[in-house]
């Protein structure tokens, strides 16, 4: 028998060696990219005054969450210690696992969907049928060769997208879970919100709302639960607890809060002001919880000799701190701009805001920390974020169709009602306002800002003439202002006596093409000053190509090796498979034409070749060619010469099919 050429499980082997490694190098980056990004949350700074540690410590600390290292005593105060194990430190009592706009797509960016399977094939028989009137038969014979183009040229593509459409929808709610997933795992939160934009459209049917919340919580956030209606609270002035903040434990995380996932309502869940209305509302709360609401978890004392210096109106008066309590806020602000398509529903909202204001604590006192949760980001200027200020209407009522961010106005709703600060330094507290932190979604782009008013500023007037000529009085007042947050920090205008502010964090979409971002908040209380403190890190995967990339070249590594390994149980059987697949490719590639041209030619050409060796002597090579010669001859051949063709015909002939053999 021949010898192959070419050896089908060689070629796999080899392709192992070099895939395999690849695969299993990627597919280890992919589960474990929290560890290779070094994601962590900030961890709280050993003295007071000191900045949170977003680097190596805090890394360490959450890898020692799942390793269990042993503590070692070393002086962390000391900047060129470098030690191989740090001593454990604990982490801060509220984690924040923050995501933004994931935005589910369904059937409605399906063309069979909402086009019909093959709708040009129907259109077609009834054409054919006389079910349609056209004013004559030719009209009808052009109509039918129209349907039958568009068949081919749109029906059989529309079906192919579909198909493409609905395992790209497939993979995407899986690349999504593997983020919150393994981030999840990795980083240990105590608390999960999605920031809005839970899913990719408001104005789709009810099934296919609740097909979408379904894919949510059985795909993306599989073993997350909505918050349940009466743990999400109305303001009150007297309230119970929501919970606790956990001190102990290495993770000091509640098994009940790090299953909740909080959600805020975005404009693709329930529409902007001119959208907004009751069903959409209801079928929003219904599905993924309230709209507005507050949640309030105290911060127990670890030290019990500071319960005395707590506020107190018969024992302590004079005292301003409060027992450590964080607020958080969930707030629908996609109708505080006017004009609204439900009144009712936009003063709901401002009732709910106006009673979060009314139930807060006096801004002189300390302890109390709010955490407001929203969607659409505060005003800014152009040029600050990625998203400049944008309002456009609906044509046919005026109400507001689209906004990037709130209005000015509504904006200091925000930083004036709900935070208490103010520009005035005689205000109560001095216009310090309540410790606190905005977080939103809305521009998947993603932005860290500091929104603060400078009480320094002394406001003038000054007559300015109009291009009338007539002289007008022009006020420079008092106004907020924002810059980038690091920018602010660089500037040192963060912490100044003279401007208060906050700090608002746009978190990055969690969606593929903005690389799978998710945001690490960390808050803590400092009990030397009696304030709360907060630090903001992100953790982004990578884009869904990744994704996709890894799993499809796991697929293919994981099916050669099986294939692999099924020729190997087959060669112990004395199959071989090496020739058996390159026949059975033989057959695909070339028919019967192709085996007879070169793999019986080969056989028969090796056979030949081995006669003519047993038959040489003494007459030399001449007599080989002889042999050779006449042994090949084809019985085609043999025919052509009973039919009288010549030797050059024959030759000619042959030639002719080699060379049209070669071209094909």
């Amino acid at each position: 028998m021949s010898q192959l050429s070419w050896s089908p499980t060689a070629t796999l082997r080899k392709g192992l060696r070099i895939f395999l490694p690849i695969s299993l190098a990627l597919t280890i980056y992919l589960y474990f990219f929290p560890f290779f990004g070094k994601c962590a949350f900030p961890l709280p700074p050993v003295q007071h005054n000191a900045p949170a540690d977003t680097g190596y410590h805090a890394f360490l600390e959450t890898v020692k969450l799942h390793l269990s290292l042993p503590s070692v005593p070393v002086d962390e105060t000391d900047p060129t210690s470098t030690p191989t194990v740090t001593p454990s430190r604990p982490l801060a009592p509220f984690r924040l696992l923050a995501l933004g706009d994931p935005q589910l797509e369904g059937d409605t960016s399906i063309p069979t969907e909402y086009l019909g399977v093959f709708p040009h094939v129907k259109s077609l028989f009834r054409h054919l049928t006389f079910q349609t009137s056209h004013a004559s038969l030719r009209w009808r014979l052009r109509q039918c060769f129209h349907e039958i183009v568009d068949i081919f040229f749109e029906d059989v593509f529309n079906l192919a997208e579909s198909y493409r459409k609905r395992f790209d929808h497939w993979g995407n709610d899986y690349y999504l879970a593997h983020i919150y997933r393994t981030l999840h795992w990795w980083s240990r939160p105590t608390h999960v919100t999605v920031l809005g934009d839970l899913l990719g459209s408001q104005w789709v049917t009810d099934d296919e709302f609740y097909w979408r919340a379904h894919r949510f919580w059985n795909r993306v956030f599989k073993g997350g639960e909505r918050v349940p209606d009466e743990v999400a609270m109305y303001p009150a002035d007297e309230y119970d607890l929501t919970g606790y903040l956990s001190t102990s434990g290495p993770a000091n995380d509640s098994s009940v809060w790090t299953k909740r996932i909080i959600n805020v309502a975005g404009n693709h869940d329930i529409g902007y002001a001119g959208d907004i209305n009751i069903n959409l509302t209801a079928r929003f709360e219904d599905a993924f919880g309230k709209i507005n609401y507050e949640l309030r978890f105290e911060l127990p004392l670890t030290n019990k000799s500071l319960t005395s210096t707590l506020f107190d109106a018969l024992d302590n008066p004079l005292s301003d701190r409060l027992v450590p309590e964080l607020r958080l806020v969930v707030l629908n602000d996609m109708n505080l701009d006017t004009p609204a398509l439900s009144t009712e529903l936009q003063d709901d909202t401002y009732s709910f805001i106006n009673s979060v204001i009314n139930t807060a604590s006096a801004v002189q006192f300390k302890g109390h920390f709010t955490l407001v949760l929203t969607h659409v980001p505060l005003y800014k200027p152009d040029g600050v974020c990625v998203d400049s200020p944008l309002f456009t209407f609906h044509d046919h009522d005026g109400t507001l169709k689209e906004q990037n961010q709130l209005s000015l106005a509504a904006s200091k709703g925000f930083l004036e009602g709900m935070l208490g600060m103010s520009g005035n330094k005689d205000a109560p507290g001095n216009g310090q306002g309540r410790r606190g932190i905005i977080l939103n979604g809305h521009d998947h782009e993603g932005c860290d800002t500091w929104h603060y008013i400078n009480q320094s500023f002394v406001e003038v007037e000054t007559l300015v003439q109009s291009e009338d000529g007539e002289y007008e009085i022009e006020r420079k007042q008092r106004e907020w202002e924002v810059k980038r947050y690091k920018q602010a920090k660089k500037e040192s205008l963060i912490g100044r006596e003279d401007m208060p502010g906050v700090r608002e964090v746009t978190v990055r979409s969690m969606m593929g093409e903005f690389g799978g971002n998710a945001g690490l908040l960390s808050v803590w209380f400092d009990e030397e000053e009696w304030e709360w403190k907060a630090e903001y890190a992100t953790c982004p995967m990578g884009t869904q190509h990744l994704w996709w990339v890894v799993h499809f070249m796991d697929f293919f590594v994981i099916l050669g090796a099986v294939l692999l390994a099924g020729a190997g149980v087959a060669g112990w059987f004395g199959v071989d498979v090496d020739r058996a697949v390159v026949r059975g490719l033989r057959r695909m590639v070339g028919g019967r034409k192709y085996r007879r041209r070169t793999g019986e030619r080969s056989e028969r050409q090796e056979r030949l070749r081995g006669e003519g060796e047993r038959h040489r002597d003494e007459r030399g090579k001449s007599r080989d060619r002889g042999v050779l010669k006449d042994r090949t001859r084809s019985k085609s051949r043999r025919r052509l010469e009973r039919r009288g063709v010549t030797p050059d015909q024959q030759l000619w002939s042959e030639a002719k099919k080699r060379l049209d053999y070669a071209k094909s």
